[in-house]
């Protein structure tokens, strides 16, 4: 059914399927297996990428940057366009089904792969389709999800997408064994698991379309739609983002600290098991005490553990500092989302999480360009500090946020 929130002419659109699993509307839960899925196809591939490119074409850390920020941040310009394209045409279904297809269609490149610009393509056409689906995506499940359930909602989605996070490198690792260390056959295989996620897409996601009112105000691409927190909010994520260089630079400190490479795959599946376990009752205490207090929590608790990657000294503590990430990003990529989902207007939900995970996502260029620069002419170390340090801003511009909106919102802290 469809629900209309608010008086007339209020056209704040939930669409929801009237059935349920696992507690949630049926959209969410399908959705949040099918990032499973690709998530399983895409950790396959991911914790090896970086080894492969370090070990066996000896590319150095600064190219190694340089492709993460090309990546990740040249198709992040794609997802403010794809979340306003979403509103403008009142569909999410069929633009998340293109960009999971996109991204699977990637894993042939890699496997095919004899250099590192072959391995560029591949993460370029993977972050073209996440471009692609993550604001359709987004959106699809803020309006199946009522305002007071959005922390628990979005943690289900990121402890769904962490959970195939956990099974991808276990499969690679057991693979990896049984072909003999085949990385070719492994990143084929990884294509299974993504045309499962968009099948799941094409014959479980159920979507309704707006009535003829609800789509007369056609959205434009403007930031004229957002008040200032918004604004402000998208700003601090920003600059913290700027100091959150590529997840490769952590794989690559823990083979520096003594980690077999074999061993690597189990690090990250540890990292990504804390992440999928926390994510839920994250977002619940998020729904239940205030989400700027559990985002303020996730800026100090990356600080502290940068800080930890920058002066580690031996394997154990690199150990515990990758359950530590695993706990930060449990409570703060689904929080974020949902908070974010709160100061956004009904009607342009897509074209908001465009803008900010665009945003966020240009800001991996400098940030893997920088971190990869600092390690190779500074020291690894100060990779790290420099993290700490813009995460430390960050939280002190939240407190700020947090004073700020005390004094001119109703809403929970």
């Amino acid at each position: 059914m469809v629900e209309i929130d608010g008086a007339a002419g209020d056209w704040g659109i939930k669409m929801k399927t009237g059935r349920k699993l696992f507690g949630f509307d049926r959209n969410v839960t399908i959705t949040g297996f099918v990032s499973f899925f690709m998530d399983v196809s895409s950790e396959m591939i991911y914790p090896l990428v970086p080894l492969f490119l370090a070990n066996t074409l000896g590319v150095s850390k600064s190219m190694i940057g340089l492709i993460e920020g090309i990546a990740e941040s040249t198709a992040s310009l794609l997802k403010i366009f794809s979340g306003w394209l979403s509103d403008r045409i009142g569909n999410r279904k069929w633009l998340m089904a293109v960009g999971y297809g996109i991204s699977t269609l990637s894993r042939p490149v890699v496997a095919l792969a004899s250099g590192w610009h072959h391995v560029l393509g591949s993460r370029f056409i993977d972050r073209f389709g996440k471009g692609v689906r993550t604001s359709p995506r987004d959106a699809i499940i803020a309006e199946s999800t009522d305002n007071s359930s959005l922390g628990k909602a979005f943690g289900f989605h990121r402890a769904m997408d962490s959970m195939g996070a956990v099974v991808g490198p276990a499969l690679a690792f057991f693979l990896l064994g049984l072909l003999a260390n085949d990385y070719r056959k492994v990143f084929w295989l990884s294509m299974i698991p993504g045309i499962v996620a968009v099948l799941l897409i094409v014959f479980f996601i159920t979507e309704k379309k707006k009535p003829p009112t609800a789509r007369a105000a056609r959205p434009k691409l403007t930031l004229a739609h957002f008040d200032w927190r918004f604004k402000f909010f998208v700003f601090i994520a920003v600059l913290f983002a700027v100091g959150n260089s590529s997840d490769v630079f952590l794989i690559l400190r823990a083979q520096q600290k003594g980690i077999e490479p074999v061993t690597i795959p189990i690090i990250y599946l540890l990292f990504n098991l804390v992440y999928s376990l926390s994510a839920v009752p994250a977002g619940m205490a998020a729904d239940r005490f205030g989400k700027k207090r559990v985002i303020l929590l996730g800026f100090v608790l990356f600080a502290a553990l940068y800080y930890g990657f920058a002066v580690a000294g031996t394997t154990s503590t690199i150990w515990i500092l990758f359950v530590g990430y695993g706990l930060f990003m449990g409570l703060t990529e689904g929080v974020q989302k949902a908070y974010l989902a709160t100061i956004i207007p009904a009607d342009f939900k897509a074209t908001a999480f465009g803008v900010y995970t665009t945003a966020v996502g240009m800001a991996m260029f400098p940030a893997s360009l920088i971190g990869g620069w600092l390690w190779d002419h500074v020291s690894p170390s100060a990779t790290f500090y420099f993290g700490a340090i813009t995460a430390s801003l960050s939280a002190v511009l939240f407190v700020f946020f947090i004073m700020m909106c005390r004094g001119s919102c109703q809403e929970q802290l």
